[in-house]
């Protein structure tokens, strides 16, 4: 077993990834297969032939959703959904650089809403996430006619605990 395949199993910590026998259900599940530049079952393939620079410097691994859809349909229960995640952490942490930046920067200020108030606070979430990928106006009259229907506000409640909120982030170390 390759070493690659090896970490990604072992960072997984459930079912290992050998066991897909490339039955091809979570790629014809996928949501979001269509713009991939592989799909899941060859994302798979592509681990166990152990190439790792093609894998974490893929579009793939960015776009996927993780709907589970794909772990649904899977017969022998391998978590691509997890994989996904963990080959995105792969990135982040090896320094590699996201392949799809802004599905990056999304994620960056979604997790900055999460740690400072428990909740996602939509409005400074958008704000973060367009300051941080320099598109500011592409949306906005989408956002002000979300606001105008009350489908945003401006403050949202905040998480009572916040004492187990940042203990999550220290444990993960986010």
């Amino acid at each position: 077993m390759g070493a690659f395949l090896e970490e990604v199993n072992r960072r997984i910590d459930g079912v290992p990834i050998q066991r897909c026998y490339h039955c091809r259900k979570c790629s014809a599940g996928c949501p979001v297969a269509f713009a991939m530049e592989y799909n899941p079952n060859k994302v798979i393939k592509m681990i166990q032939m152990g190439k790792r620079a093609e894998v974490l410097g893929s579009s793939t691994i960015w776009l996927c959703a993780s709907c589970e859809t794909c772990v649904t349909r899977c017969p022998n229960d391998v978590d691509i959904a997890r994989m996904m995640d963990v080959l995105r952490e792969m990135v982040i942490e090896e320094g590699l650089g996201a392949r799809e930046k802004k599905i990056l920067k999304f994620h960056e200020a979604f997790l900055a809403g999460i740690r400072s108030g428990g909740r996602i606070n939509e409005p400074m979430m958008i704000a973060r996430y367009k300051m941080t990928t320099g598109d500011l106006f592409s949306d906005l009259k989408m956002g002000l006619d979300m606001f105008m229907k009350g489908k945003l506000s401006l403050i949202s409640p905040k998480t009572k605990d916040m004492t187990s909120v940042r203990k999550i982030f220290d444990r993960t170390k986010k």
